[in-house]
């Protein structure tokens, strides 16, 4: 019973917005022109947030996943260097592999015999229940940085 509740909050962390703007909302109606946008003192562009975000969640559940899995180098694997998608549909299909990866890892959390804090076969230690709250963590941190930057760039409301 305790885990249900559990694995409902994480769902709810991973894909909602309790304490702050949610993903989908910080990139909703981003206008095109502003995507590869650079502003001064910042080191990336929206997409290469949006990106990172994906690359790092792909990474995550695939290391969730599979024990053979290979993560990117870091930090080069985890950062386009072009700041800008090279179209609208690679900016619409980072977005869907975002959101098709949440809710890959949502089933993980899902499966009847999931266990949330038992240490993956490989690894340091790690177990979904720590990989979820890294999901969340480390999205929430660069979709405030998604927001930001959009309001230094007069595309936020």
């Amino acid at each position: 019973m305790a885990d249900k509740e559990v694995i409902k909050s994480l769902e709810e962390l991973l894909t909602g917005s309790h304490a702050h703007v949610s993903f989908d909302d910080a990139v909703k109606g981003v206008p095109e022109k502003i995507r590869g946008v650079v502003p001064e003192n910042m080191p990336y562009s929206i997409w290469q947030l949006v990106e990172h975000i994906r690359i790092a969640q792909w990474d995550i559940l695939e290391f969730s996943k599979n024990p053979g899995h290979q993560s990117p180098p870091w930090p080069e694997g985890y950062w386009p260097k072009d700041p800008a998608p090279k179209d609208d549909d690679a900016w619409k299909e980072s977005i869907a592999h975002i959101k098709k990866d949440c809710a890959e890892f949502i089933k993980l959390l899902k499966r009847p015999d999931a266990d949330l804090y038992e240490p993956f076969t490989h690894g340091d230690g790690q177990h979904l229940f720590r990989e979820a709250l890294l999901i969340a963590d480390h999205t929430s941190y660069h979709t405030g940085e998604i927001v930001a930057v959009r309001r230094m760039l007069g595309a936020w409301k």
